[in-house]
């Protein structure tokens, strides 16, 4: 039972506390958004619908950009101590592009993110009747190892950045992923919903329980 302790209106900024701790909205550089703890989260996470559809996109997000997947240095040494089992899944160019390069590299800010296979797919991805496959998901789905894939990858199309006094959660809208929103809007599934898993595995379920209760109770 989630009970509203006090609304507060200071500044512009509007408090709201409930008995499982404190949720706001507070005014950014970027517009309103929501804070819980030390995490500041854009209100379309909350606003907008999505539902993935890998049979209509073939996991074009694992392809397009200029990058790969961001990880932690956690999760590097989780893949590090599991490569030789995720290998076994990878395709003859991805293994090749690990022998050469590894399997992960710096990007522009200096921060890790999976290799890229010439500089397009992830090194992990794998393609079945042309869907792309995750090979570090297809080992844990095996039960071969205990790592279901790097939580930048579970929580797409969010994107969690760290900084020194907290962290941001912002909804990465590209056109390759246009096919999902709209799928999302006509079965009327918010995003945060669509990625309960994923958000519960970051942050843990009284972090997910307060979004919930601001997703479904501030006038957003």
């Amino acid at each position: 039972m989630f009970i509203i302790m006090s609304i507060e209106i200071l500044t512009g900024v509007r408090y709201l506390r409930f008995d499982i701790g404190s949720v706001c909205l507070v005014k950014t550089n970027s517009g309103i958004m929501l804070q819980i703890g030390n995490t500041i989260i854009s209100l379309d996470i909350l606003r907008k619908k999505f539902i993935c559809d890998i049979q209509q996109c073939k996991s074009a997000c694992c392809i397009e950009g200029d990058t790969g997947a961001p990880l932690t240095d956690e999760e590097v040494e989780i893949i590090s101590n599991n490569l030789p089992v995720i290998l076994a899944y990878m395709g003859l160019e991805g293994i090749q592009t690990v022998e050469q390069k590894g399997f992960f590299m710096l990007d522009s800010e200096n921060e890790k993110v999976t290799s890229l296979v010439n500089n397009k797919e992830c090194v992990f991805l794998v393609f079945e009747n042309n869907v792309g496959q995750c090979t570090i998901e297809l080992a844990y789905n095996d039960k071969k190892t205990c790592f279901q894939k790097p939580l930048s990858c579970h929580l797409f199309p969010m994107r969690v950045k760290e900084y020194k006094n907290f962290r941001a959660i912002n909804l990465i809208e590209r056109d390759i992923c246009k096919g999902a929103f709209i799928s999302g809007e006509k079965r009327g599934m918010p995003v945060y919903r669509f990625l309960e898993m994923a958000l519960i595995r970051k942050f843990g379920k009284e972090w997910y329980d307060e979004l919930c209760y601001a997703a479904e109770n501030l006038d957003l």
